[in-house]
């Protein structure tokens, strides 16, 4: 599979998938036009390990409801992610088994040298 998860009006999706130069076999998925369903989310927990793994923290809404004070289990992550899109992490790049969660460096160079050598 050959997926990225992204928005296409955030600046750094957009610096990344430049850098990535995904070939035309890559699906891209918008997740502010097209959410991601349940089905999706679990397929991509089942390559991160954790719901938490893919949780943006960084999210305003994380932020706005307090939430970092609140013991959220798997349950809470997922249906938070599901609820609202700026609470996955972004991008989330799935490369023939492999996922690649988030914009650090190190995550987007992993992601590159798997896409490109």
């Amino acid at each position: 599979m050959k997926k990225i998860y992204h928005l296409s009006t955030c600046d750094t999706c957009k610096r990344i998938l430049n850098e990535l130069n995904p070939t035309s076999d890559f699906v891209l998925q918008d997740i502010k036009i097209e959410s991601i369903t349940t089905e999706q989310l679990e397929e991509i927990k089942s390559l991160s390990g954790t719901y938490e793994s893919l949780f943006s923290k960084r999210a305003r809404l994380y932020k706005e409801r307090d939430l970092k004070n609140q013991h959220l289990t798997e349950d809470d992550y997922k249906n938070l992610i599901l609820e609202h899109y700026t609470f996955l992490k972004r991008p989330v790049i799935l490369y023939n088994n492999q996922i690649f969660a988030g914009n650090s460096k190190k995550v987007v160079e992993a992601a590159n040298t798997a896409i490109n050598g």
